[in-house]
């Protein structure tokens, strides 16, 4: 732990860890932490998987899964915004061009 940090107790699945936290990110750290809990809850509901360690690999996979189809949306969606741009660009460029031969 540094200076700027702090110690947080979170939980997640009945256990207790202590984690060094910086200087006013605590609530987000226990955000994070009961949105961990929760997701590791629902899988092990599921029953198919068994383990602490196997369901904390599955919702691993799970949340880095959904970051990674966020990414691809994120990066679908700058390109989509920079074709209209570049469209509405060169439809001012031709009205001009058009105002400028009259």
């Amino acid at each position: 732990m540094n200076d700027s940090s702090i110690p947080v107790k979170i939980h997640i699945l009945d256990k207790e860890y202590r984690i060094a936290c910086q200087q006013g990110e605590q609530e987000a750290l226990l955000a994070s932490a009961r949105y961990l809990d929760q997701k590791m809850r629902e899988i092990r509901a599921g029953g198919k998987v068994i383990g602490t360690d196997r369901i904390a690999v599955m919702v691993a996979l799970n949340l880095a899964h959904e970051l990674l189809e966020q990414r691809n949306h994120d990066d679908n969606s700058v390109e989509i915004i920079s074709n209209r741009l570049k469209n509405m660009q060169e439809k001012i460029e031709a009205a001009l061009e058009d105002k400028d031969r009259y």
